[in-house]
């Protein structure tokens, strides 16, 4: 088996179209001749490449290309029937939370927020039956581990599905499937496509059963990738590694540099050694990322930090070439209830910095800048 670094560049294996290094962009709706191909709905070679590269690299069989992150989780709980019980992590993309509780909860299926980091809690939850585990590890925003191998074991011992969302370490960092997961997703516009300029989604499965359901859910809800943006997440893949160890590498150098500030209360990073995540991370993962959440001790600084720097930006999204920075509570948490938001720790004092590309020092004095000013 080759290495993530080479699987990177040669994931999607052979390419039979007049041997192109870059594989070609099938930007055709449909295909005559009644063959492989004949309806881009269903089945496209670009699409195909793209779905074939991310399953090898997740360690899987099959892979499903969607039209945004959310759009593969819809697919995902669209395997559930009403009456299900899903387990799903309390501290939750708000995203995420919108689609439970605006339209899965009005098809009869219950959705219970457990603490995912408590394998014990998880167990008694699953005793009173579950149909489905869904784990985001690390979490958004609060960057909390789940013991991925633990629930693995649990979920096979009482038949309840095993859904990771790995948007957060990319399969170049971490492989659930490794621990059990039978489904594994992507917000596939961070990491993988690393650009800034795409909205994408993947599924990938080990099972074939699951995936001959998710075929038929992709062809019919039409909610699968376009051959263009499926070539743009490919072409983003071939730097994956690079990118991942530099993302990590200043992740790592900024949450120490934010615990230094006296203006910051407190650092959420699992790369950092009194993180309560930390060693089990070292243990299921290959690395811990490039996200660092962080806790102002002033609201005012958050403002400050919200107009921005000359290098970081206040947008929403992660994982791209440039450095973001994020307000949960006005963005990507919106949707979540005060009382929830405020009991997993999403204040109005939390930022959530998605490091970039930029060299650590300039991002350091960009920080210094912003606090100063």
């Amino acid at each position: 088996m080759f290495e993530r670094d080479t699987l990177s560049i040669i994931g999607e294996g052979e390419n039979p179209y007049e041997d192109s290094v870059s594989f070609p962009i099938f930007q055709s709706s449909t295909f005559g001749g009644g063959k492989e191909y004949s309806y881009s709905r269903c089945s496209n070679p670009t699409r195909n490449a793209l779905e074939k590269a991310v399953a090898r690299l997740e360690g899987a069989r099959f892979g499903f290309a969607f039209s945004s992150g959310l759009a593969s989780i819809n697919s995902v709980f669209s395997l559930l029937r009403s009456g299900d019980t899903v387990l799903v992590s309390d501290d939750l993309y708000g995203g995420t939370y919108r689609l439970i509780t605006k339209i899965y909860q009005n098809y009869g299926i219950k959705f219970v927020f457990v603490d995912m980091t408590d394998a014990e809690n998880i167990a008694k939850h699953l005793c009173n039956g579950a149909s489905m585990v869904f784990v985001e590890s690390p979490t958004n925003p609060m960057m909390k581990i789940a013991p991925l191998p633990e629930i693995g074991l649990l979920c096979k011992e009482k038949g309840a599905l095993f859904v990771v969302d790995n948007t957060f370490l990319s399969p170049y960092f971490q492989n659930p499937i490794e621990f059990g997961a039978d489904i594994v997703i992507h917000s596939a516009t961070k990491y993988l496509s690393g650009h800034h300029d795409t909205l994408s989604g993947i599924a990938v499965t080990d099972r074939e059963d699951i995936a001959e359901k998710l075929n038929i859910i992709a062809m019919t809800l039409g909610n699968c990738l376009s051959p263009f943006d499926s070539w743009l997440v490919l072409r983003g893949m071939r730097t994956l590694p690079m990118r991942m160890e530099k993302h990590e590498e200043n992740a790592k150098s900024i949450a120490r540099f934010l615990k230094s500030l006296p203006e910051v209360e407190k650092v959420f990073y699992p790369g950092l050694p009194e993180h309560l995540g930390h060693e089990l991370c070292k243990k299921q993962a290959k690395g811990f990322g490039g996200v660092v959440s962080f806790t102002l001790k002033e609201k005012k600084h958050v403002q400050a930090f919200l107009k921005g720097g000359n290098i970081i930006k206040f947008a929403e999204s992660l994982g791209g070439f440039r450095s973001l920075i994020t307000y949960p509570l006005t963005q990507t948490h919106f949707s979540i209830p005060e009382e929830m938001r405020e009991k997993i720790g999403i204040t109005d004092r939390l930022l959530r910095l998605s490091l970039g590309l930029e060299s650590d020092r300039d991002i350091k004095e960009d920080i210094m800048k912003i606090l100063r000013d």
